[in-house]
Formats: C-alpha cells, structure tokens, sequence
C-alpha cells in the first residue's frame, strides 16, 4: 500500500471540469488499495477524498496549513468529513504542500492553479513521481510547456499523463512496486 497524494485545483473554473476526474481518482486509488493523502481543502482534493472513501478506501489522510481543528473550519473554511486523520501542521499553505508532496510516494495532479503549480514544483525537486489526471484544464494542461521550459529536469524524475484515472494509478503503482522492490516488506 502506497500513500498517493491528489493535488489539485481547490477553486476556478479546473474544478467544475475535473470534478469527475477527481472522484474517478479517488475510486481508482481506493481500489488500488493505497492510502490517500490531500492538502485537506476544497474543490478536487475534496472530491476524491469524498468518493475514495465512499469506494471503502481504508486511509484518508489530510495535511492542514492550520495550526488546529478550530482553525482549519473556522479560519480557512476547510472540510473534516472524509478524512480519517487530519494533521493541523500549522504551516499555513506553502509548509503544508512541502509537508505534503514530500509524505507521498507518489502524486495525482489535476487541474489546478498556483498552489498545483507549487505542488508540481516541489514533486521535482523532491524526485517524487507524479501523474497529471489529464481533461480538467488548469495548470495541468501547462506543464509539458514548462518542463520544455525548465530542462533539464532532476535526474530520477517521474512525469507523466494520462486521461484514464485507473491506467495512472495502475502506471505509478508499477513505477513504485520497481523502485521500492528491495523493501517490499515495508509496503
């Protein structure tokens, strides 16, 4: 079981296109058997944490940029409800998405803005393989450009795309069974 992060637009116009996308992430990654990890916000990650565990996902897990359960609902206005464990780092959003992309063995990105763009960026730096959910817009439909841009990419870096949530995850679980093959008892 691996812990796999959905990174994505928690508002614009990426989230009314991606909201099936998402929640047919959310199932693949229930399926799949993995552990699921968000930046407990709105929008996309919400969605698949939504139908992720109504799929019997067993691990919901979200990283707030609160400091506490008040904070989280109150100040930021972020959900609870489809989430096992909630951590309240306390980081606010730009220590959080480090947190986050960083305790994922792999992300899911789809759609998105600025804060899925940071994720994007913090996933190279870190070698931390990520798929885009293709079809939602948004800054996902960006990157080939920017990586053309940014070349070269880290050595060991894993991208890739496709517009088929099962096939993605099904891609990302077969990279990681091959680079973590020596601790298969670990997993």
């Amino acid at each position: 079981m691996y812990q796999i992060c959905v990174s994505g637009a928690a508002k614009g116009e990426s989230v009314e296109e991606g909201k099936r996308l998402a929640e047919s992430i959310g199932v693949a990654i229930a399926n799949a058997g993995h552990s699921l990890l968000t930046g407990a916000t709105i929008g996309l990650p919400n969605y698949a944490a939504e139908a992720y565990k109504k799929a019997g996902g067993k691990m919901s897990l979200g990283i707030s940029p609160a400091a506490s359960k008040v904070e989280h609902v109150m100040k930021y206005r972020l959900p609870v409800e489809y989430y096992d464990t909630i951590l309240y780092s306390g980081l606010h959003y730009v220590g959080r998405d480090t947190l986050l992309i960083t305790s994922s063995d792999a992300v899911i990105s789809i759609g998105g803005r600025l804060g899925t763009l940071h994720e994007f960026t913090i996933a190279m730096e870190s070698s931390t393989p990520i798929g885009f959910l293709q079809g939602a817009g948004g800054i996902s439909e960006e990157i080939h450009t920017l990586i053309n841009l940014a070349h070269p990419i880290k050595k060991g870096s894993v991208v890739t795309f496709n517009d088929s949530a099962d096939d993605l995850i099904k891609e990302l679980t077969r990279h990681l069974d091959i680079e973590h093959s020596q601790y298969k008892n670990l997993y």
